[in-house]
């Protein structure tokens, strides 16, 4: 039933178009999600609550590693794929390559954008284009003191 939940991007958007049909309230989310924890779980879960439909765009491996550098993601996509996907609350996820998800933004058009409150809503990606569609631009506040950075740091320490 998980696996069933991670979606190509053509098949995404179909899916999409139906929960639209329906009127259902799209909620989009992105990042990395490498070695899930309980601030990734608080977060998703914050998020679902914003919808109807959770989409999950995680970073592929080759994306992870230009963001965050050769050691990573610790966890490879297609587990981190499976894992975003067992949770309830995630209706799908999507894995995509590029540098941003922008141009999965400005195609799946969701409803509501979300990102941590780590961020400012000016420098979140596709926010423009979310508002500019009627959409809105919300930010979670983030657990304290859990991250994947401080857990690698942590074992590391060990």
């Amino acid at each position: 039933m998980t696996e069933s939940k991670i979606l190509s991007k053509e098949a995404l958007l179909e899916q999409v178009k139906a929960w639209k049909k329906e009127a259902r309230s799209i909620v989009l989310t992105n990042g990395c999600f490498d070695i899930l924890h309980l601030g990734h779980v608080d977060y998703l879960e914050k998020a679902a609550h914003q919808g109807d439909k959770l989409i999950v765009a995680l970073n592929t491996d080759a994306s992870v590693q230009r963001l965050k550098g050769p050691s990573r993601p610790i966890i490879p996509e297609q587990a981190r794929a499976r894992l975003m996907a067992a949770l309830a609350f995630v209706d799908a996820v999507v894995l995509f390559d590029e540098a941003t998800p922008l141009a999965l933004i400005q195609e799946v058009e969701p409803n509501v954008l979300i990102k941590g409150d780590d961020y400012q809503i000016s420098n979140i990606v596709g926010a423009n284009d979310v508002i500019a569609s009627g959409g809105k631009v919300v930010t979670i506040p983030l657990v304290k003191g859990f991250s994947t950075s401080g857990i690698i740091k942590k074992i590391k320490n060990t």
